[in-house]
């Protein structure tokens, strides 16, 4: 439980730190939606994955190991940690 409170602080952290970037969370909403949940039947939902599964993907669209143009290219310019605080962060989004 610490351990994802600390990752989630840092999801909200980094984007003062590196202004303007936006933060994970707003460039992922863009197709994720706010709230995890994707208005597109062809977009997976965010909102309470497992933390672990989320993590792992996107660590496969970020080493080519899955394949998405898009998804490779966001998970690129993520740090690991960044990628353990989104992961953390959506696994802790209600799924309504």
């Amino acid at each position: 439980m610490i351990l994802r409170l600390t990752l989630a602080m840092a999801l909200v952290a980094a984007p003062a730190l590196a202004e303007p970037k936006r933060s994970a969370v707003e460039q992922c909403a863009a197709c994720h939606g706010d709230d995890g949940i994707a208005r597109d039947s062809e977009v997976p939902h965010l909102a309470g994955q497992n933390e672990r599964y989320l993590f792992n993907q996107i660590m496969a669209f970020r080493s080519g190991k899955r394949q998405h143009k898009e998804m490779r290219y966001m998970a690129r310019a993520m740090t690991t940690a960044e990628i353990a605080a989104l992961s953390a962060y959506y696994a802790a989004l209600p799924t309504r």
